[in-house]
């Protein structure tokens, strides 16, 4: 999600051992606080967000980096002079949408070049992004509890509402918008006093709703669907990774360090792709 130098992680680690449920297939290190991970099927790479600096500072030191699907970096910054790039999602085949702190940046993926920006008026914490069926472009703001939405080339206020949660890892599904929140009443150190869960916005009323009964996950990041109906989070804060069923119940997959963010997920071998922002690099996991 972001990088939060100060926050300790023993602090955070569950005091239970927690069954492994995934296999380390590589991890690739190098990076600048990678944020969000995304991988391209049309030309086989893998896309990931580096912040390189502090998350809300508009350093222009962010950029985007091509690694293969083996784990070989490609191209260490590939897209360059960003500031704090997060959430990535692809729309058609060759335009790649960024968030960056108060920005939506647009990258033309066969140029390798910035090609739009448009400004999110009042923004703060742009971070995660995800696309409908109809081509529009909603992106997250976890300070301010709002989600913007790219339509028809302007950028304006989808939704704002407290009852977002801070949100931040997004994802369509038909007709509603999957929030993976970050948690209710946030404190100066991005802990919160009450863990988020994931919700779901009816992309036509705009109603909230709690997936399951609403009970308390973790600080939430990544959000992917697993293929079989269930949904894979991050837990940036602890650090970890989990399987959410409909009914909202999670099950631990994996004790991960502080700084698990947006993950990607390719269904064709149950690999989980999760960028790890504390310790500069990219780790990729076979779910069992």
């Amino acid at each position: 999600m972001w990088a939060l130098r100060g926050l300790l992680l023993a602090a955070f680690i569950s005091s239970s051992a927690t069954p492994i449920l995934a296999d380390e297939v590589w991890s690739l290190g190098g990076f600048k606080e990678p944020e969000s991970a995304l991988f391209d099927p049309q030309r086989n790479i893998i896309y990931v967000s580096n912040i390189a600096g502090e998350a809300t500072a508009k350093d222009g030191v962010g950029f985007i980096s091509k690694v293969s699907p083996d784990g070989k970096l490609i191209e260490l910054e590939w897209i360059k002079g960003l500031n704090g790039p997060k959430g990535l999602v692809m729309k058609g085949s060759d335009k790649l949408y960024v968030s960056d702190i108060d920005q939506l940046v647009e990258i033309d993926v066969d140029k390798g070049v910035v090609s739009n920006r448009w400004k999110a008026e009042g923004a703060q914490f742009l971070n995660d992004t995800a696309v409908d069926g109809d081509g529009r472009v909603y992106v997250s703001d976890m300070l301010t509890d709002r989600i913007y939405v790219l339509d028809n080339g302007s950028l304006s206020v989808f939704l704002q509402d407290k009852g977002l949660l801070h949100p931040n890892g997004l994802r369509v599904e038909g007709n509603t918008l999957l929030v993976a929140a970050w948690g209710g009443d946030i404190q100066p150190d991005f802990t919160t006093k009450t863990p988020g869960h994931l919700l779901s916005v009816d992309l036509k009323t705009k109603a909230i709703s709690n997936v399951g009964d609403g009970t308390p996950v973790g600080n939430l990041d990544g959000l992917e669907p697993d293929g079989e109906g269930n949904w894979l989070v991050t837990d940036w804060i602890k650090g970890a990774l989990y399987r959410l069923k409909k009914d909202g119940k999670a099950d631990q997959l994996l004790d991960l360090n502080q700084g698990s963010a947006d993950l990607e997920f390719i269904e064709n071998g149950k690999l989980a792709i999760i960028p790890q922002m504390m310790d500069g690099k990219l780790t990729e996991y076979k779910l069992k």
